[in-house]
């Protein structure tokens, strides 16, 4: 899920924060991809016909094969360097929405049995997307693929967003591409949606960077993952009654959720029951992920052999396209290496186009920090 209606709340408050870029912008870029979710994206679009996914012989699902092998080529293509993360275990104050999104599948899955029983087609479809799930095999598959392409893999202790975002702090990379809005509660300075899109149309990447979000806000980094608790996220329950913009106008009144818990009517605002939104922003502040000088990004050659063998022989991939496949990333990391040796430690030059959205004049309210603060510290799993 990540941070419920935080992109609207953005582009309504913070539109400095945001911009369309094209693809080909980031070319020069090391970017921090969370795997799971662009798994998850390959599965529900890529050769999906009705219910059947793309198959090998053995009748193993190989969509997400197919949209990670082909995606992470044309990232290669545009000069863009991906490092990929994998989850880890999940944190125990994430269990009830693991547990929520599992009985949504389940649903989503005997709304299936029905549609397919009936014959609807439309119902067939979206549950169809409904009930997938990205699975452990799922996972290592791509971790294998990744490693053949010699393009790097990071499995994160806990969540794939908080070490992105990592990454993110510590320089080694420029953006966290995700869906989950998530990725910037986590501190990360930039953050990407639509980079992994694997559908035909060509959506334009969407970036935001914390640092303008913040000040168009008029509010700390401390107060924004406040605002994204209170806005609802992965990790507990939120008040009822408060959505984003309320959210907003109370943090901006009074400074925190302790704050706004001590002066909102408790007749009119039910504050969950033992609601653990304390430890909810340690997980956002002090998230459990690899140390700055363990973080080991290598990029190699690919293995030709091993992609074959793999992909052809392994899961019926077309021995010719996967040939050229293999030359088209030998020849983008040749270009990337001979041809701008400084461009993936430098700032590539923005091609940006300003989001078309009016601005909303702030307000200024009493008890709002007024101050910039650093950047500091979703998804189907």
């Amino acid at each position: 899920m990540g941070i419920k209606g935080l992109t609207k709340l953005l582009a309504d408050n913070a539109p400095r924060g945001m911009k369309e870029q094209k693809f080909e912008s980031f070319f020069g870029r090391k970017i921090a991809i969370d795997a799971s979710m662009s798994i998850y994206q390959f599965l529900i679009v890529v050769g999906r016909s009705g219910t059947e996914m793309l198959t090998n012989e053995a009748g193993d699902v190989t969509s997400h094969l197919q949209g990670m092998f082909y995606r992470t080529i044309r990232l290669l293509e545009a000069g863009i360097k991906p490092i990929y993360v994998f989850d880890g275990q999940p944190p125990d104050l994430k269990n009830q929405e693991l547990a929520k999104r599992s009985s949504k599948r389940a649903d989503a899955t005997e709304g299936l049995r029905l549609a397919v029983e009936a014959g609807n087609t439309e119902d067939i479809e979206k549950f169809s997307k409904r009930s997938v799930k990205v699975t452990k095999q799922h996972n290592e598959d791509c971790k294998k693929l990744l490693r053949l392409m010699g393009v790097p893999v990071i499995e994160a202790p806990s969540e794939a967003e908080a070490q992105c975002a990592a990454l993110c702090k510590s320089g080694k990379a420029y953006a966290v591409a995700s869906e989950d809005m998530d990725s910037l509660t986590f501190g990360a300075p930039r953050f990407l949606r639509h980079l992994m899109d694997p559908s035909s149309k060509k959506v334009p990447v969407m970036e935001f960077e914390i640092a303008k979000i913040l000040e168009d806000l008029n509010i700390s980094m401390d107060q924004f993952i406040d605002l994204c608790i209170l806005s609802g996220c992965d990790y507990c329950d939120s008040i009822r009654g408060i959505g984003g913009q309320t959210a907003l106008k109370l943090i901006r009144q009074h400074g925190s959720i302790e704050g706004i818990i001590e002066n909102i009517s408790k007749e009119r605002y039910q504050i969950p029951e033992d609601w653990p939104y304390v430890e909810a922003r340690r997980l956002f502040k002090e998230p459990n992920v690899i140390a700055e000088d363990e973080q080991e990004i290598k990029w190699a050659s690919p293995d030709e052999e091993g992609l074959v063998s793999f992909l052809v022989n392994g899961n019926g991939f077309s021995a010719d396209r996967v040939t050229k496949a293999i030359e088209k990333v030998k020849a983008a990391k040749n270009k990337s290496s001979q041809g701008r040796l400084d461009s993936f430690f430098k700032p590539a030059a923005s091609t940006s186009i300003p989001l078309k959205r009016k601005e909303t004049p702030v307000a200024t309210t009493k008890g709002a920090s007024g101050k910039k603060s650093k950047a500091g510290g979703g998804r189907k799993k």
